[in-house]
């Protein structure tokens, strides 16, 4: 399994509440309201993690993180991702892409990373818990 995570900032003139409501009821669904293929063949989950600063509990400092969502993406292999980004690069829906991306995003520009997962025991018991995703209904 492969993971693929994107820093996104909302524009300076949307509320929390305008950029959550977009991406999620117009963002999302940009490629279905095309008429296009997928934008994300054979990804696995798609998960966007709103940010809300709290006070570091070792200074009770607030930290801006600099972003105001995380978006990851599961993917089975190497090749599946590389796939999807060559589609969303495609001339025929990119300036559509980048059109709804500049109606909620500071930038077109966003830091895209592969993640390297480790995971350490935690816990009462000490172990590593496993998650397992079950389709939603």
């Amino acid at each position: 399994m492969l993971k693929q995570i994107v820093f996104l900032k909302k524009r300076a003139d949307m509320s929390r509440e305008q950029f959550m409501d977009y991406y999620e009821t117009q963002h999302t669904q940009l490629s279905r309201r095309l008429g296009a293929k997928p934008a994300l063949p054979n990804a696995q989950r798609y998960v966007r993690r709103y940010l809300t600063p709290v006070p570091n509990p070792l200074t009770g400092e607030v930290i801006d993180p600099g972003y105001d969502c995380v978006m990851e993406i599961w993917w089975n292999s190497r090749a599946d991702f590389d796939a999807a980004m060559k589609g969303l690069a495609n001339p025929e829906m990119l300036q559509a892409r980048l059109a709804d991306e500049r109606r909620l995003f500071a930038s077109n520009s966003n830091p895209v990373c592969l993640v390297d997962e480790h995971d350490s025991p935690v816990g009462l018991h000490n172990t590593i818990p496993r998650l397992v995703l079950t389709p939603s209904t």
